[in-house]
């Protein structure tokens, strides 16, 4: 039976292969201070990577938001660890994503309404409870030709990932419900 899947896995086009590029963790708090720093320490203790702060593009009066100061914090995982952090975050979504998450390009975008469904996170009072969006992006072989340096061109549209492949890709790859 393994032999035969490997032969059909084989026969197949290697340049049709969907993968997840990468995955965007964003945690928006809305004003400065000490809340981006429990925030970033909580992306920190969840992925191992060092997030990045996100600052302010205008400034708000109202909201006491000025322009520059950093009000979030996000971090962007690639590879193996992309993948396996986006299981985790699936699983705080009871393997279940909405049809309407997924983009005219196949990329797929979820919330996570409190960071203690995640499994492996527990509630910690000196950082508190926070959400986070999650952005997926999801490519084929030879999508680095719209990024290189040198000669970049466009990806053809058949070579795109479409919502619906994105949908089977989340289905079949990473046994998740569509609904």
């Amino acid at each position: 039976m393994a032999v035969e899947a490997a032969e059909v896995k084989t026969s197949k086009n290697p340049m049709r292969n969907i993968k997840v590029a990468k995955i965007v963790l964003n945690i928006g708090v809305g004003k400065s201070g000490d809340v981006v720093d429990r925030a970033k320490r909580l992306l920190k203790d969840l992925t191992g990577s060092e997030p990045t702060s996100r600052v302010a593009k205008q400034t708000v009066k109202n909201f006491g938001i000025h322009k520059g100061e950093p009000i979030g914090a996000s971090v962007t995982l690639r590879g193996q660890r992309a993948v396996d952090t986006l299981k985790r975050l699936l699983v705080a979504k009871t393997n279940r994503v909405n049809r309407s998450a997924f983009d005219r390009t196949g990329n797929c975008s979820f919330g996570v309404h409190e960071h203690i469904e995640i499994p492996g996170m527990k509630y910690d009072p000196d950082i508190g409870i926070f959400g986070m969006d999650v952005s997926v992006v999801l490519e084929r072989p030879g999508y680095r030709v719209a990024r290189r340096r040198r000669a970049t061109s466009k990806i053809g549209h058949k070579q795109q990932v479409t919502p619906e492949e994105a949908a089977e890709f989340f289905k079949n790859e990473l046994k998740v419900e569509i609904v």
